[in-house]
Order: structure tokens, then C-alpha cells, then sequence
């Protein structure tokens, strides 16, 4: 099964720096940040190991992960837009 990785640095390359720059002066950014990726590696080990787990759990955290990547998104964009 082909998995589809979804780490921050591949969706948003033209924020790369504004992501490191945040990483390191905002906590509550940084925070996101961890927990989308914890998010990212645990959906992922489990699509690729074909894990028993129902539908209703990944679904859940695929959606909290969105949640969380459109809020680093707006931080993103405010931070690139304050420069």
C-alpha cells in the first residue's frame, strides 16, 4: 500500500522558513507543530502496518490533524505577512 506522507515541509515549501522561525518563537506554534507530526507518524505506521484499528479512529485523527494544519496555515500566513 502506497502511503502518502504529510509532513509540513512538503505541503507548505514556500513557508519553510516562516516554519522554522515560528518553531522557535512560538510556543503555542511549536506545540501544533509536534502534535501534528506525533498525529502524522501514528496514521501513518498504522495505514502502513495495516494495523487492526476501525475506520472511525483514523478518520478522527486524520481530521485532527487537518484541524491542526489549518491552524499552523494561518499562523504561517500572518507571520510571512508581518515582514
Amino acid at each position: 500500500m502506497h502511503i502518502e506522507h504529510h509532513d509540513l515541509y512538503h505541503d507548505f515549501p514556500e513557508y519553510l522558513d516562516s516554519i522554522h522561525a515560528l518553531k522557535a518563537a512560538s510556543q503555542p506554534f511549536g506545540e501544533m507543530y509536534d502534535e501534528y507530526h506525533q498525529l502524522t507518524r501514528e496514521v501513518e505506521r498504522l495505514e502502513e502496518e495495516d494495523l487492526p484499528v476501525d475506520d472511525f479512529t483514523i478518520e478522527t485523527m486524520k481530521k485532527q490533524r487537518l484541524l491542526l494544519k489549518d491552524q499552523m496555515y494561518r499562523m504561517l500566513v500572518a507571520y510571512k505577512n508581518s515582514d
